[in-house]
């Protein structure tokens, strides 16, 4: 089989960057049983609920669901359970620094394979608040009727 080369995306989390301003991306690697990695395959993920959390030193993701392997016997894997990130030492103590601070957390924003591996993009990210989200909402919606009336403008004279 030969090998896999490029960026295939299994899923995203459209909702973090509805929910949350983002600082800082970052790449990581994600410690996966053999099941995990054949439901993805299939294509199934939810990010939706998904964070990340210091636990001994270390970051885990947590709440990202990744449903069991249909074909999967005992040896089938928790849905939910918690999967540890592989980052470098230097990437990961600048992101539990920055993500100490009051109201930042640290949220996946998509999950896809590279290369054949899994990878995870991790965000620093800081809460919207309800008036900030609305003004988001209001400047997609207003970019989206300007493009509307361009496109309608360019059909009727062009």
């Amino acid at each position: 089989m030969a090998k896999e080369t490029g960026r295939k995306l299994i899923a995203s989390n459209k909702k973090a960057r509805h929910d949350y301003h983002i600082e800082d991306v970052i790449e990581a690697g994600l410690v996966l049983t053999g099941t995990e990695v054949k439901s993805l395959r299939m294509g199934r993920a939810s990010l939706v609920d998904g964070y990340a959390t210091d636990y001994h030193g270390e970051l885990f993701l947590e709440g990202v669901h990744i449903p069991e392997y249909v074909q999967g016997n005992w040896t089938n894997h928790a849905a939910r359970r918690r999967r540890k990130l592989l980052l470098h030492r230097h990437e990961l103590d600048k992101l539990m620094a920055k993500a100490g601070q009051a109201g930042h957390t640290i949220v996946p924003l998509s999950l896809y394979f590279k290369d054949g591996r899994v990878k995870v993009e991790i965000a620093l990210a800081k809460g919207k608040q309800l008036h900030d989200k609305r003004q988001t909402l209001r400047e997609k919606q207003d970019a989206r009727e300007v493009q509307r009336a361009m496109s309608s403008h360019l059909r009727q004279h062009g």
